[in-house]
């Protein structure tokens, strides 16, 4: 599965048009990570719990995106874009949308 944030593929083109494909997880913090950030925020630095949290929910909803890719025949995502937004006190939601295409 090819994934590009481009609207074409270079060296290839699209052949087939399956529209708008998207993908998505809904995360909360961990008290843990909670409390480790009130520090970090003392004192500076990365919140590498939150990194990790976020670099993982990436993955999951890109995964999710190009699953629904796929059963649509689609091999490749273009103009992919990632999108977050606050669902509830302490959960966000991280979305992942593209347009689902055949490319030769």
């Amino acid at each position: 599965m090819i994934i590009s944030n481009t609207e074409q593929v270079p060296g290839r083109t699209i052949s087939k048009f399956f529209g708008v494909v998207s993908g998505s997880t809904v995360r909360t913090k961990h008290i843990g990570r909670d409390l480790m950030a009130s520090f970090k925020n003392i004192f500076g630095g990365e919140l590498k719990g939150y990194t990790e949290l976020l670099k993982e929910s990436r993955e999951d909803a890109l995964e999710r995106m190009m699953e629904e890719a796929r059963s649509l025949g689609a091999n490749a995502v273009v103009n992919v874009r990632f999108s977050t937004s606050s669902v509830a006190q302490g959960a966000a939601e991280l979305f992942a949308y593209g347009t689902a295409v055949q490319v030769d």
